[in-house]
């Protein structure tokens, strides 16, 4: 018996696939449900009009501590395929995934960024950080993946899937030297980032920021009395002014930093707010993979003393971002 699309597609994914009244129209563009909207956005770019796609997660929304809705798993379960990030991430969705994996095509695309350029979980063994989108030549890893794994699900489209990731990763690069060119000009000693969670290591790691977060890698994990008042006593003793919110995380637990330093006559004021977990309004520049790095890049090195473009790399910031 010959091999089959679908087979084809099974033996490289290890799942089989499964359609709309289990066919394949070849014209027809690829349902693709992604968990996150970062990687709901790569693989709009990557795809292009060849994909249709859908992100459970939307601006606010928390991977760490999200569980599939009624609607979701009909979206999934219907899907062409399915993208999520892995490494942990969407935690409460993980059994569920694995499970719709054995019959559908469900792809881990964070998983594509080598282990050796993982950092490893303090608490965990054998667990990494799931944040490698903070960094942009990280992601590139993860747009190879999507461009892959989208053309073994439509071989007739990989040239095209192909050449939008080269020109993809072109414009993250660019990203990459723009990042380096704005952090570079924080003064050495005002590179602290202080935010609600531990989502910036990666990002600390690439562009030589000590990164302390109030809540460890998971948002599920608490604050203690403890951990605030080691934070407090960074911010006075480092003169450090600013910390930052996030954009899916509670403000309370940074308030009570800056109460903290007020106690004992420092004053610190918010930076910002950060998109740690996920991305920007819909249909707005922070609302792309791309934007949200520009603005936390640009945010970031503004409240901290660097020299950045008022609205951003190309000017395409809201305005106050």
């Amino acid at each position: 018996m010959p091999i089959t699309r679908r087979d084809s597609f099974r033996l490289a994914t290890g799942a089989a696939l499964w359609g709309a009244g289990g066919a394949w129209a070849q014209a027809a563009r690829l349902a693709v449900v992604a968990t996150t909207g970062m990687i709901a956005d790569t693989a709009r770019v990557v795809g292009g009009d060849l994909v249709e796609v859908r992100a459970l997660m939307g601006p606010g929304i928390d991977p760490h501590s999200y569980r599939q809705t009624r609607s979701d798993i009909a979206a999934l379960t219907r899907a062409d395929l399915v993208l999520w990030h892995g490494l942990y991430l969407e935690a409460q969705m993980k059994e569920f995934l694995l499970r719709l994996a054995e019959r559908s095509p469900v792809v881990a695309v964070g998983e594509a960024v080598p282990e050796a350029s993982r950092i490893r979980h303090a608490a965990y063994e054998g667990r990494f950080d799931p944040h490698v989108w903070m960094v942009p030549d990280l992601w590139m890893s993860v747009v190879d993946r999507i461009a892959e794994t989208l053309s073994t699900a439509r071989p007739d489209a990989g040239e095209v899937f192909t050449a939008n990731a080269r020109a993809y990763k072109a414009d993250l690069a660019r990203l990459g030297v723009y990042a380096q060119g704005v952090l570079g000009s924080v003064p050495e000693a005002a590179r602290v980032l202080i935010t609600a969670h531990d989502a910036f290591s990666y990002f600390g790691r690439a562009y030589g920021f000590e990164v302390e977060g109030i809540q460890g890698v998971s948002t599920e994990s608490e604050a203690g009395l403890a951990r605030i008042g080691d934070l407090v006593e960074i911010l006075v003793t480092r003169s450090i002014g600013a910390v930052f919110v996030e954009s899916t995380v509670s403000e309370r637990n940074v308030r009570a930093l800056i109460e903290g330093a007020a106690a004992r006559d420092h004053a610190v004021r918010i930076g910002g707010e950060l998109f740690s977990d996920a991305m920007g309004l819909p249909g707005t520049y922070e609302g792309s993979y791309r934007g949200m790095i520009d603005h936390n890049v640009t945010t970031i090195a503004r409240a901290l003393g660097g020299v950045v473009p008022a609205r951003g790399m190309d000017g395409r910031l809201a305005a106050g971002s």
